[in-house]
């Protein structure tokens, strides 16, 4: 059982669809259920309708799950769980105050040392916790022994026991805390593949630790992949714009795209345009770069074109949705052209009104001769046709003749556009001022 695990608590960023993208790859190599859980116990910053977004985006993408779990639904398991674990000694109560908490911490930052929890509550006897009226945070009580686990893109991993220290698993407001919640529902919810960013290793032997505290001693595998650098070689932060798979889209992205270039991202592929149902007959997981991969916007854009070319003439022109077929003009766009949103202002200079400027007498003239005659099978004929009852030749002849066709005074040459632009001639000669 895989699972994709996302908070709602802003925009999805790519590094976490790549992880959804190889998870849901995993569980259909492998034949194993899918899940899809929303982990929304942090409430002060849950946003509301992201829970939607998230899953209006793995739609997008043709991720599909065969289970849907709200972490919070879980909330009295939670609970539960962590009482067990007090009664069992095997975690227990602190009364520690956060001022109490943070002068450990300064102390320990003057002497130089790492801080750890001293251990302060541990062993405290006297009323229960119904009867105790101040406020308290269950820890679990710290491993004895080292913590191992295999990764299978880094190998085996170990944690020691101080570095896991005596962790909080219920907060003062009755809450989980993430690891805990997550630790849980993973084990509750039959997950037996861990795949997520690496920087959720330090969470793994805790997450170890929990689950081996309550008993659970099915192994869990792991793989964590590396993390992705911005263009100029530093961790992406959520507040670069393209880190923002939404803003992707918006920019005129496909989602087939961007999935290509999140799975060719540091792996070694037998191809490199390719489509998700394509990559699951291939991916493996040992051929990922143990590296963090640096995020190409151009390579993007590139494989964008590629896809656009691939596309169903149908479904290219419903996203662009111009009200005519034009999906061969719009692929013919992409050796100038990147993304639908290019591709779209391209095609709506052809069909908009147009500024002739200087050139309005000659346009009106080819406009006239283009309302009577309309095209012709091959652009030397055309353009011969043109200037013969036209009389006008050089610039006069082809920037109004350029602007006419394109909207622009630059773009491709016309004669290379010609055989796309041809069905429209007669549309063309039509005045839009």
């Amino acid at each position: 059982m895989y699972r994709f695990a996302p908070s709602p608590t802003g925009d999805m960023h790519i590094g976490n669809l790549r992880a959804a993208l190889i998870n849901f790859i995993r569980a259909r190599q492998e034949g194993e259920d899918f899940i899809l859980r929303i982990e929304d116990t942090d409430r002060e910053r849950n946003i509301a309708d992201k829970e939607e977004e998230i899953r209006e985006l793995l739609r997008l993408f043709g991720v599909s799950w065969q289970h849907y779990y709200v972490q919070s639904e879980n909330l009295k398991f939670h609970r539960q769980m962590a009482l067990r674990l007090v009664s069992e000694k095997r975690a227990f109560a602190c009364f520690c105050t956060a001022q109490d908490l943070e002068a450990k911490k300064q102390r320990a930052k003057k002497e130089g040392r790492a801080y750890r929890y001293d251990g302060a509550c541990e062993n405290l006897e006297g009323a229960s916790l119904l009867q105790d009226e101040r406020p308290f945070v269950i820890r679990l009580k710290k491993p004895n022994e080292t913590m191992k686990f295999k990764d299978l893109i880094r190998g085996e991993l170990g944690f020691e026991p101080e570095n896991i220290d005596s962790f909080i698993i219920l907060r003062a407001d009755k809450t989980p805390t993430y690891n805990f919640a997550c630790a849980v529902d993973d084990m509750l919810q039959g997950v037996s593949c861990i795949i997520r960013g690496e920087d959720h290793i330090s969470n793994t032997p805790k997450q170890e630790h929990i689950r081996a505290s309550l008993g659970f001693e099915k192994k869990m595998t792991y793989a964590h992949l590396p993390i992705i650098l911005n263009e100029e070689g530093l961790k992406m932060s959520k507040r670069e714009a393209h880190s923002s798979v939404r803003w992707l889209l918006d920019e005129g992205i496909l989602p087939e795209a961007v999935a290509n270039y999140l799975l060719l991202l540091g792996n070694k592929t037998p191809c490199e345009i390719f489509t998700l149902a394509e990559a699951a007959e291939w991916f493996d997981l040992a051929k990922l770069s143990k590296s963090a991969a640096k995020f190409d916007m151009k390579k993007l854009l590139q494989i964008n074109r590629e896809h656009i070319k691939r596309l169903e003439n149908a479904r290219l022109n419903a996203l662009l949705d111009l009200g005519r077929d034009v999906a061969d003009l719009a692929k013919f766009y992409t050796q100038e052209a990147s993304t639908l949103k290019e591709i779209k202002e391209k095609i709506q200079g052809i069909f908009g009104p147009k500024d002739y400027a200087e050139f309005k007498q000659e346009a009106a003239i080819l406009k006239r001769i283009l309302a009577e005659d309309g095209s012709w099978e091959n652009y030397a004929q055309f353009k011969q046709n043109l200037m013969q009852k036209s009389a006008l030749k050089g610039r006069a002849f082809f920037m109004p003749l350029r602007i006419l066709l394109t909207g622009s005074t630059c773009g491709p040459e016309l004669a290379d556009l010609y055989p796309h632009i041809r069905p429209f001639i007669k549309e063309l000669s039509k005045d839009f001022q």
